[in-house]
């Protein structure tokens, strides 16, 4: 348990360096000493603050993963109230996506991280579910305020609109192009908005 601002400080580094290194080599290539190395910090330290080992900091990457993708996304994932604000957010998904390349979080996560980690796809699974929630409340809104269809299973929708964003993250990683991601999120919100 980390008490002192200067662990959690260094605890934190050690994920970061873990989650950069992972996003940039994988989970496999990634060994303790290239997170050291990154990080700044020794394999005492790092089994000090992850004393379970390598299971334990893939949990600690893929929560921070996880907080990332929320935190790409707002505030737009919290105001999917009308057309312009779905427009928004499809605009800045793409956009965030073609930056972050093959180093997106989103990546990590779903095709590194939890693939080899049982707790870490179980924090996958809530971030889809979280994720589905968000996009669900937001269908809701959008068809209470008249602008989207109101004859749409808001549940499923939110579905499919996740799954077309993870989907689009995956082309995306393997061809380093967008056109994908957006061309099925501009398909979502045309079935989605009057």
């Amino acid at each position: 348990m980390v008490t002192t601002k200067k662990g959690a400080a260094t605890r934190l580094r050690i994920v970061e360096a873990a989650a950069a290194e992972i996003r940039e080599r994988g989970t496999n290539a990634t060994t303790l000493d290239d997170v050291g190395r990154r990080s700044g910090t020794g394999k005492g330290q790092m089994f000090y603050y992850f004393p379970e080992g390598r299971e334990q900091l893939l949990l600690a990457v893929a929560e921070l993963e996880a907080e990332r993708v929320f935190d790409d996304q707002e505030p737009y994932l919290s105001e999917l109230t009308s057309r312009a604000a779905w427009e928004a957010w499809r605009d800045l998904i793409v956009e965030r996506y073609r930056d972050q390349g093959l180093h997106c979080p989103l990546g990590v996560l779903i095709a590194d991280v939890g693939r080899y980690s049982p707790a870490a796809r179980a924090v996958t699974a809530q971030l889809v579910r979280r994720w589905q929630e968000c996009v669900r409340t937001g269908i809701e809104v959008t068809q209470a305020a008249g602008e989207a269809d109101p004859g749409l299973d808001a549940d499923r929708t939110a579905a499919a609109v996740i799954a077309t964003v993870q989907g689009g993250v995956t082309v995306l990683l393997s061809t380093g192009s967008a056109e994908h991601l957006e061309a099925g999120l501009n398909l979502c919100l045309d079935r989605l908005l009057l």
